[in-house]
């Protein structure tokens, strides 16, 4: 049932009028009522009906892409390339759209809190990068959230993670990242190495631990155990990269090599693999996954799975803007290439 604007008057307790005066920001309203009314608009799930403008139209010209740390060049390369794929025919504002870039900061109420908000702006279209956070309950509320936007008129398209559950029209553009980790691993065992630190990213997201299962996959596949010493958690950032190398090394210190859940964190790894006194590849190999832009310009340059951020980002733009055909069945799978460089070596004997 359509929520009204008299609907969230009577749970904020006051006329419909304060309502629209809160909503609209053209009247002073007291701090202690306007806060009453937007925690009705929160609780009922209120949408605005936008701007004046586009009251004629099922949706606005703007269009939202989540990231997670725009920071990141992970996040900076697809936001990028799913930002010059948004103009075009269709806007009101001489064809253009309006790319807004929602950075969450990894939170799940962020995430939820941006959809939201742009379900109530009519977001002509939202696209979701990056992993997802895996909490059934966070997963049924952004899929529930997913579903409104759809039914709004809300084109909805992730890019770089799993098919949202219960989202049927949402598109799903998600990388192989269980295949790339089993790739890397491979490289390495290919080598000679038979103890291997993993550096995961959060335990709580779909990327780490698709990565992690393709890393256990190709150590299964040979015989060698997973040992728990061998596996640390941490976030997608170089100081992570770093200490949980020192910690891996501490754990046993006849590592050969160390895969790392990003080229950032790899990179992390490198200074701390230096500082021990270690070479790089002579004493312990390094690999990474993503080829961002500085793998290559590494000391040595860095081994890692190059997927096709910008590729992949791009095309999310043109599914959301209705300028390509979504992929049969609404799920594409992007894969990854392995990069070998010299980060990576023979074990010392």
């Amino acid at each position: 049932m359509t929520v009204t604007l008299a609907d969230v008057a009577a749970r904020a307790q006051v006329s419909p009028a304060t309502v629209s005066r809160v909503l609209n920001g053209n009247y002073p309203v007291a701090a202690s009522t306007r806060e009453r009314v937007l925690r009705a608009v929160d609780e009922l799930d209120y949408v605005l009906n936008g701007p004046a403008s586009s009251l004629a139209a099922a949706t606005s010209d703007l269009v939202g892409i989540l990231v997670n740390d725009i920071a990141d060049p992970f996040f900076g390369i697809m936001a990028a390339a799913i930002q010059s794929e948004i103009g075009g025919p269709g806007g009101r504002a001489g064809g253009e759209r309006l790319g807004v870039v929602c950075n969450t900061g990894g939170s799940p109420e962020r995430e939820l809190t941006y959809l939201t908000l742009l379900q109530r702006q009519r977001a002509a279209a939202v696209v979701l990068t990056g992993g997802a956070v895996e909490d059934a309950p966070h997963a049924a509320a952004v899929a529930a959230k997913l579903r409104k936007l759809e039914d709004a008129g809300t084109r909805v398209v992730l890019c770089g993670r799993p098919p949202a559950p219960d989202a049927a029209a949402a598109i799903a553009l998600t990388f192989d990242n269980r295949g790339g980790g089993q790739q890397l691993t491979e490289h390495l065992i290919g080598l000679g190495h038979r103890r291997m630190g993993y550096i995961a990213g959060p335990e709580e997201r779909t990327t780490t631990r698709h990565r992690l299962e393709g890393h256990r996959a190709a150590l299964a596949w040979h015989g060698i155990e997973d040992d728990p010493r061998h596996t640390v958690h941490g976030r997608y950032d170089r100081r992570s990269g770093y200490e949980a190398t020192l910690e891996l090394l501490r754990r046993d210190p006849s590592l050969t090599a160390v895969v790392a859940a990003n080229d950032t964190v790899a990179l992390g790894a490198c200074a701390a693999l230096r500082d021990s006194g270690l070479r790089i590849p002579d004493d312990v190999s390094v690999a990474g996954f993503d080829d961002l832009p500085f793998s290559i310009d590494a000391v040595p340059a860095l081994t890692t799975v190059r997927l096709p951020l910008s590729e992949a980002g791009a095309r999310a733009g043109r599914i959301a803007m209705g300028r390509e055909e979504p992929p049969p069945g609404g799920v594409a799978t992007v894969r990854g290439e392995l990069m070998v460089r010299g980060s990576t070596g023979g074990p010392r004997v």
